[in-house]
């Protein structure tokens, strides 16, 4: 083979261990992106890929979002070699006369987002892209600044990234609006929901975007600006971590849920930006190993293409799970992750011995994203109910399923008629007609007793689902209630493991159960006693489905419900374990009685914050 797709990544190889290590990573991402500098060094444009926005912000997205790591290298008084070409970018790139001028903001702007990265860079690293500059110069970056941040940024984390402007043009000594910044500053306050959770704006989807934006941006504040904002935002950040620390596994992986995932390793934003800004949420060496396992777990994933520039998708080059937003460049949004070189050798950050994370408990009951985290082997599991997207593609799949995978990840349907083949992973699907299919896409409630979830919901009008999630370590247990004025095919699906080649996998289906064991990992759905029979298969859904792995296979049970109620009780395991059929999946766990589980809800059932947001109540 003359192409390894694993040893494309820039970060095989690095054990990412320390200082060095960290900045050898960032540069080794960063120079497979200088053959794709334009002439006059403003526009980055890495392949054909559209976004929902114009070109010239695409490639002034390809331009900026490497600053998130550059910015804290240079801060730290780390080597690069090319200021010089940001120098002329930001040059070209403010100058209305120039053929690389990057457009002007008229509205609510993609530029607005990738000015943020710049503004963070101004105020960090003045002297390499400020300070360079001539009279003329100056006077264009801060007339387009100025500019574009007159216009209304959307409703949610966006606001930061006029803050972030605004701290660079007050560093820099420059005369404009203050109330406008402290408006946006009182109004991200309006998104905090409580216990360090906020949501990223009127919206009932509460995702990495808290961590890796909203807390990222309010750690990066509360180091370059001292007051009340600031401190509230330390404040938050050290309650936040306590439930974050939940959502890794010991190897480094995260949970794998909600949109935007193509950032990849800016999942570690968060734990970079405590380093950043000196909040000791947890012990050094702790925040440390959260930060570089994450690091580690990436480096030998086949995330970039031949020439080490980082693809959109997530463990693998995937355009099926991106967004309408993402272009080529948006992937280094993962640069987010490197904020820790902005400090000295001897902060404790550095110092410190890299520790494993304290133990953990099994089960984690998290009300305001409406999760509960478990333990299962080596994964961390989050069962999940209260959250929706129904504006982006594969929002359902993205927020709505029963339980997400640090190891497994989720699939991605890509066939609306697609029931027979449909991945279904940790879904219901329902089928009229044994082509089209529904699954949950909203909850009309969301509660969580203990460490029990709640939903009610309805995949049509008329029908309506009640279901509970169980955790019962390494397994999971479901229940669902249906009551549907006719009969309806179901398909239930376990979790989705890597499919070999050849068919090596062993696939078990059988009545009531079924189960697949791959070249290292077990995956089965197991029937508890539902009211009607339902049959176990193994699907192999289509490739490029799942988001960790290209070919998956995926037990389920399929079974056609009759008119009236219907109960359907399963218990769900996946584990990096080839002994696992003669070990858990030989013990199943036993489910609750209908009676016990509505009881436990109306005694101690408390409403999921992610489904109260202001103006949506159901």
């Amino acid at each position: 083979m003359t192409y390894d797709p694993a040893s494309a990544n820039p970060l095989a190889g690095n054990p990412l261990r320390s200082r060095a290590d960290m900045t050898r990573g960032l540069i080794d991402l960063f120079n497979p992106l200088l053959p794709h500098f334009s002439k006059g060094n403003a526009r980055v444009r890495l392949d054909a890929v559209g976004a929902h926005f114009d070109r010239a912000a695409a490639d002034l997205e390809g331009f900026a979002r490497p600053l998130w790591g550059l910015a804290p290298l240079g801060a730290g008084h780390g080597e690069f070699a090319h200021w010089g070409r940001y120098v002329e970018g930001i040059i070209n790139g403010t100058d209305p006369a120039h053929p690389e001028y990057w457009g002007t903001v008229n509205s609510r702007d993609q530029r607005m987002v990738e000015l943020a990265a710049l503004g963070f860079a101004l105020a960090l690293v003045p002297e390499e892209i400020w300070e360079p500059l001539d009279a003329r110069a100056r006077d264009n970056l801060v007339a387009y600044l100025k500019h574009a941040r007159r216009f209304d940024y959307a409703d949610n984390n966006w606001k930061f990234f006029r803050v972030l402007v605004d701290i660079a043009l007050d560093r820099l000594g420059v005369d404009f609006d203050r109330s406008l910044t402290e408006t946006y500053l009182k109004e991200l306050d309006g998104f905090y929901i409580a216990d360090g959770w906020y949501r990223d704006g009127n919206v009932r989807r509460v995702d990495h975007y808290i961590p890796f934006a909203m807390h990222f941006y309010g750690l990066i504040y509360s180091r370059l600006v001292d007051d009340d904002h600031a401190r509230r935002y330390r404040e938050r950040a050290i309650l936040f971590a306590e439930d974050f620390r939940h959502w890794f596994t010991d190897d480094g992986a995260t949970v794998a849920f909600g949109r935007s995932l193509t950032y990849r390793f800016a999942c570690a934003g968060f734990w970079s930006a405590l380093a950043f800004a000196g909040v000791e949420a947890l012990p050094w060496g702790e925040v440390k190993g959260l930060c570089l396992r994450h690091l580690r777990w990436w480096a030998d994933k086949p995330i970039a293409d031949r020439d080490g520039v980082l693809s959109i998708g997530y463990g693998y080059p995937n355009l099926m799970m991106s967004e309408s937003y993402n272009s080529a460049g948006s992937p280094y949004w993962a640069f987010k992750a490197f904020l820790p070189l902005a400090l000295k050798e001897d902060h404790p950050f550095w110092t410190a011995d890299e520790a494993p994370p304290s133990p953990a408990s099994t089960v984690r009951p998290q009300p305001h994203p409406g999760m509960v985290t478990l333990r299962s082997g080596e994964d961390v599991v989050a069962l999940s109910s209260g959250q929706e997207n129904l504006q982006m593609r594969c929002g359902t799949e993205k927020y709505a399923k029963f339980a997400y995978s640090a190891h497994y990840g989720f699939s991605v349907e890509v066939d609306e008629r697609g029931f027979a083949n449909g991945a279904f992973d940790s879904t219901l699907a329902f089928s009229e007609d044994g082509l089209h299919y529904r699954v949950r896409e909203t909850n009309e409630v969301a509660k969580l007793a203990g460490d029990i979830l709640y939903s009610k919901w309805s995949p049509w009008p008329d029908v309506l689902v009640e279901t509970w999630l169980i955790p019962a370590a390494p397994w999971h247990v479901r229940v669902h209630r249906i009551v549907t004025p006719r009969p309806l095919q179901t398909a239930e699906g376990g979790f989705a493991i890597a499919k070999r080649d050849f068919d090596a996998d062993t696939l078990a289906p059988s009545a009531g159960a079924a189960y697949a064991l791959g070249a290292e990992d077990f995956s089965g759905i197991v029937d508890l006693g539902s009211s009607i029979g339902r049959e176990g298969i193994v699907q192999k859904p289509p490739p490029n489905t799942n988001l960790v792995v290209a070919k998956t296979l995926v037990p389920q049970l399929r079974g056609t419900i009759p008119a009236g109620e219907t109960i359907l009780r399963s218990a769900v395991l996946a584990l990096r374990d080839s002994a696992a059929v003669s070990g858990p999946w030989a013990r199943p766990p036993l489910a609750l009685e209908l009676v016990e589980l509505r009881r436990l809800i109306e005694e101690s059932g408390v409403t999921v914050s992610a489904i109260l947001a202001p103006g949506r109540m159901p």
